[in-house]
């Protein structure tokens, strides 16, 4: 998703003549010819690297405009799909509210397209959509069915989950216990002083990692385990990318944003408390391109600044919003009207609280490890306050790179 703006759908035509045999009301078939995954190792084989002129781009060598246009081709395919599914559902059931969870149901770019045709009245997104929602799904199931317990419907579009912060959270005495094992400074704040604080040290250019309350089930981070900055800062993108998350300079950050200004700077009209909806941004915030820059092509894109809020918005003026309500996470809520009243804008960079490969930080001994090991600034544990300029020298351990997968 994030590569695809970059390039062109020039490979769509190839894809629908050869890999997919879809059908008007969504249905498909893969030609299993060029895929290899059901008996082997990888996904695809010879055949489908021919197909797209040649082997696949070897593991951390430089994107090429080939990437990019069949990363395009693969979405706008992905779109139709999706969009032709919804529309059937819509015709054959009658029914005005959707509920989407799977895998794909994580393409929020996709899922913004099905919002924008207006389908379905209320579009409802399973946070953990992937394979972990089989444990929520199987727990619903054996509430409902095998207790006989009725279901009650939510009363609003943010969901009866209220806001997936399903994880473990930890007290002030774990916090300290471990911060003090590991001989490291810190000062204990005030709730209120801390997003005071906070707003004025993110209005400087920090980076801070941001842990707070029950852990966030599901793949993305919503307050409770970010890695949050200034969404005006025109090197914050770079920054993140580069210098915390060790991940390639092309990828966009989400903005997390008070609920009720969400409208004022993006165009939607729906919640999106789970970070899986793809707007644009609106007109009056964003910077037209110069005709020097219209003639930029491929990754050349990326360092035009599209809008009032660089960090946040991709190269085709879009976002992908994170609505946060006060009913859900007031303590990252509270923290985002502190940075609005000191700057002017409701907005945060929210990403999720790891480097590339490895998991969002879940204790705080996580979240204390990744904080030494990367650039990030500051470091909020509750109500305690890091500074990385306080503490001692961290044991250099390069080898941590590699434990974890690349994705």
């Amino acid at each position: 998703m994030g590569l695809a703006p970059y390039g062109e759908p020039k490979y769509v035509d190839l894809i629908l003549d050869n890999l997919l045999d879809l059908k008007e009301d969504g249905t498909f078939r893969l030609n299993m010819k060029y895929f290899n995954y059901a008996a082997g190792l990888t996904m695809t084989n010879s055949k489908f690297h021919k197909l797209f002129g040649g082997p696949p781009r070897k593991p951390e060598t430089k994107l090429g405009q080939k990437e990019m246009d069949l990363a395009r081709s693969i979405q706008d395919v992905t779109e139709i799909v999706m969009k032709k599914i919804a529309s059937t559902v819509r015709k054959e059931t009658g029914l005005e509210n959707l509920c989407m969870a799977g895998g794909v149901a994580l393409n929020c770019v996709a899922n913004g397209k099905i919002i924008e045709d207006k389908t379905f009245r209320n579009i409802f997104i399973q946070p953990a959509a992937g394979d972990a929602g089989g444990a929520l799904g199987a727990s619903l199931s054996c509430w409902y069915e095998y207790y006989d317990q009725k279901r009650t419907p939510a009363k609003d579009l943010t969901g009866s989950i209220q806001g997936s912060y399903l994880g473990p959270s930890y007290s002030e005495e774990e916090i300290l216990s471990h911060l003090q094992s590991m001989g490291a400074k810190y000062e204990k704040l005030s709730p209120s002083s801390m997003d005071e604080r906070l707003a004025s040290i993110l209005a400087e250019g920090n980076v801070v990692g941001y842990f707070q309350g029950r852990m966030e089930f599901g793949p993305r981070a919503l307050g409770a385990r970010s890695i949050i900055g200034d969404p005006r800062n025109t090197k914050m993108q770079s920054v993140m990318n580069l210098k915390i998350k060790y991940r390639e300079s092309f990828r966009p950050f989400a903005p997390a944003i008070i609920s009720e200004k969400a409208s004022e700077f993006f165009e939607l009209d729906t919640p999106s408390p789970y970070m899986l909806i793809v707007a644009p941004v609106s007109e009056r915030h964003r910077i037209p391109m110069t005709q020097e820059q219209e003639k930029l092509f491929g990754i050349d894109k990326l360092n035009v600044p599209r809008s009032a809020l660089p960090a946040i918005t991709h190269v085709d003026y879009s976002a992908r919003i994170q609505t946060v309500h006060k009913e859900t996470n007031p303590k990252f809520y509270n923290l985002l009207e502190a940075f609005e009243k000191k700057t002017g804008c409701p907005v945060l960079v929210n990403t999720s609280f790891n480097v590339r490969g490895e998991p969002i930080v879940c204790t705080p001994e996580d979240a204390y490890r990744c904080f030494m090991r990367t650039e990030m600034d500051y470091l909020v544990l509750e109500n305690i306050l890091l500074n990385k300029k306080d503490q001692k020298q961290w044991e250099k351990d390069e080898s941590w790179k590699e434990e974890f997968e690349l994705d």
